[in-house]
C-alpha cells in the first residue's frame, strides 16, 4: 500500500482575483486597440486563466502504466502525466483531494488509456477490477488444447480443475461459429496480461478474443474464399503446417502440397496429423498407429481431418492463406535438427528424400522414435 503524506494545491481564490484584474485591463486594451482579435484572444485567456488543465476522457490508445513500490501520490501523478494518461498533475492532486482511497493505491502494472480525466484515471486505480495485471503468460505457437491447458496453468496459477471446467461450457468462451464449439485450435497462442480478477473462463475468452483480432487483421473469411476455401479448412491446413514444418520459408511450400493432393482427392498421409489421433509425442509415426480408425488419420481418410491439431499462429496463418506456386505433392523433412524440408513432384523423387531422413535418424540413434 502507498503510504505518503499529500496535500493538494491551492490557489482558486487568488485566481479569481486576478480574473478580475485582468478583466479591467481587457476592457482597456478594447479600447485602445478597438479590436475584435484583441478582445477574442484576450477573453479566451481570461476564461482559462486559473483553471486546472485536465482532458475531456474517457481517453484514447491503451497503455500500460507500472506503478513502483513505494511511490507517492505525487509521484504516481508524475507516472500518469508522463505516460499522458492524465494532462496535468495539477488535476492529479485535485482527483486525490476528493478521493478518501487514494493512499490505498497500490503498486503494480496497469492497463489504462492516454488522455483520461483525471478523476477517471484515479477511480481506476483504487478500483483497478480488470485493469491491473498481475503476471504475464506466454502460449507458444503448435501446442494441442491439451497441452495449450497445461501451459496456462504452469503460466496464471489457475487450477486445471478451473480450466477443465471453463471447457465444458465452449458457448461462453467467444468461439467462431465455424469451430462448432471445438476450441482447438482457436486459443491464439500469443504473450497476455493477466488481470487481478482473471478466471480460467475470462483467460479462455482472452486468447478467442485475440484469435478474432488477428483473424480480422488478416481478412481471413475472405481471402479463405478466394482460394476457394472455408475458413475453418484455412485454420486447419494452418495448424498442421504449424507442426509439420519449423522454418517459416517453407510453410507456404507445404500448404501448396497439402492443397495439390486435396486437388488430386489424394490422402494427406501426414504424421502430425496421426500423432495427433494417437495422442503421441512421437517425431514419426509406426505402422500400428498409421491403422488408426481415427478421422484425423490422413493416411486412411482422404481430405482434411475434421479439425485442427495445434494452435497456430499468424505466420502459419499466412501460409495456409497464401501458398507458394508449385507442383509439389510430396515433402519430408530430413533433418530435424536443422529443420531442413524437401520438397519433390514424383513418388521416385519422395522414396530418395525420405531414404534421407531415414540415413539421418540412423545416424542419429533414439532421435526419431
Amino acid at each position: 500500500m502507498l503510504d505518503p503524506e499529500h496535500k493538494p494545491s491551492a490557489g482558486r481564490e487568488i485566481a479569481h482575483r486576478v480574473k478580475g484584474y485582468l478583466a479591467v485591463l481587457l476592457a482597456a486594451a478594447v479600447l485602445i486597440g478597438g479590436g475584435y482579435f484583441v478582445w477574442d484572444k484576450a477573453t479566451t485567456f481570461i476564461t482559462t486563466f486559473g483553471e486546472i488543465p485536465d482532458y475531456p476522457g474517457p481517453g484514447g490508445d491503451a497503455v500500460t502504466v507500472t506503478i513502483e513500490e513505494g511511490s507517492s501520490l505525487d509521484q504516481i501523478g508524475g507516472t500518469l502525466r508522463e505516460a499522458d494518461v492524465i494532462k496535468s498533475t495539477e488535476a492529479w492532486d485535485k482527483a486525490a483531494g476528493s478521493e478518501p482511497r487514494a493512499r490505498g493505491i497500490q503498486a503494480g502494472k496497469y492497463r489504462m488509456r492516454k488522455q483520461m480525466k483525471a478523476r477517471d484515471a484515479m477511480t481506476l486505480l483504487v478500483n483497478p477490477g480488470e485493469s491491473r495485471i498481475r503476471a504475464q503468460f506466454r502460449v507458444t505457437e503448435g501446442l494441442r488444447l491439451s497441452e495449450q491447458i497445461d501451459a496456462l496453468v504452469k503460466g496464471t496459477k489457475i487450477s486445471k480443475k478451473d480450466f477443465e471446467k471453463a471447457l465444458k461450457k465452449p458457448k461462453d468462451l467467444g468461439l467462431p461459429s465455424y469451430a462448432k464449439n471445438n476450441p482447438e485450435g482457436v486459443l491464439f497462442p500469443e504473450t497476455y496480461e493477466l488481470v487481478e480478477s482473471a478466471t480460467a473462463t475470462s483467460v479462455l475468452k482472452q486468447m478467442t478474443a485475440q484469435y478474432a483480432k488477428v483473424t480480422k487483421d488478416i481478412d481471413l473469411a475472405d481471402r479463405a474464399k478466394a482460394i476457394g476455401r472455408k475458413p475453418y479448412e484455412v485454420l486447419i491446413v494452418a495448424s498442421i503446417l504449424e507442426k509439420e514444418v519449423r522454418k517459416p520459408e517453407d510453410r507456404p511450400k507445404a500448404a501448396r502440397v497439402i492443397y495439390n493432393r486435396l486437388a488430386k482427392k489424394w490422402p494427406l498421409g501426414l504424421d502430425s496429423t496421426v500423432l495427433y489421433a494417437t495422442n503421441s509425442t512421437s517425431a514419426v509415426t509406426t505402422p500400428k498407429q498409421r491403422e488408426s480408425k481415427s478421422p484425423y488419420n490422413t493416411y486412411k481418410k482422404k481430405g482434411l481431418p475434421p479439425g485442427p491439431i495445434s494452435a497456430p499462429g499468424k505466420a502459419a496463418l499466412e501460409a495456409a492463406l497464401n501458398p507458394a506456386d508449385g507442383p509439389w505433392m510430396y515433402f519430408v523433412t530430413v533433418n530435424l535438427d536443422t529443420g531442413e524440408t524437401k520438397f519433390v513432384e514424383t513418388e521416385a523423387e519422395f522414396e530418395k528424400i525420405k531414404g534421407e531422413f531415414q540415413a539421418w535418424c540412423q545416424a542419429n540413434k533414439g532421435r526419431c522414435k
